[in-house]
């Protein structure tokens, strides 16, 4: 009889066996799919640099928004992350201008299709520049530090106007330090 129970015992341990590999087999995959979704609909950046201040500071982390890139293009005021591979490194702007808008810079104030920005999110003050056409597909982005020399973006001739097809996410907010991002005021 105890024979007979070894058996049985030995029979019944290996569906046992099955359903733990198969458990662990199920949350490897569950974990594999969440970080695959995860790492490409969001992700994190570390802000290097004053560019963006008062907005963001340097070291600040953020979350980035990919998804919105399939649901839209970025319009007026979006804080956007650029791949920029003539650098070799990303760039952390906000949309000035968007297809068809027209910007110039007269005495420090940005003006975008005959109309001055209210921008109480910036820092400094920008140079003057010529009024520039925004092409198809592209965009005006500037850093809210527009002190003279603090952040390279499309004012500066080398980059100009950024193609859509760059954008590698939208800025969500801050982790670190947690705060939400400074949106234009509406006119």
């Amino acid at each position: 009889m105890a024979e007979e129970l070894e058996v049985l015992d030995s029979k019944a341990n290996v569906p046992q066996k099955k359903q733990g590999v198969w458990s662990w087999v199920r949350l490897l995959l569950i974990v594999g799919i969440i970080f695959v979704v995860l790492n490409n609909l969001t992700g994190l950046m570390r802000v290097s640099g004053n560019s963006m201040n008062p907005t963001l500071q340097s070291g600040n982390v953020l979350l980035i928004n990919k998804l919105a890139l399939f649901l839209g293009v970025p319009k007026y005021g979006d804080i956007v992350i650029i791949n920029e591979d003539r650098l070799g490194y990303s760039l952390v702007k906000r949309v000035i201008a968007v297809e068809g808008d027209k910007v110039a810079i007269e005495e420090g104030v940005t003006y975008v299709n005959g109309l001055p920005l209210l921008e109480s999110y910036t820092y400094g003050q920008s140079e003057d520049m010529e009024e520039v056409v925004i092409g198809m597909d592209e965009l005006f982005v500037a850093g809210d530090n527009r002190t003279l020399g603090e952040s390279l973006d499309s004012r500066d001739p080398e980059l100009g106007p950024i193609h859509i097809r760059d954008i590698k996410g939208y800025a969500a907010f801050s982790l670190w330090p947690m705060h939400t991002l400074a949106k234009p005021l509406k006119l």
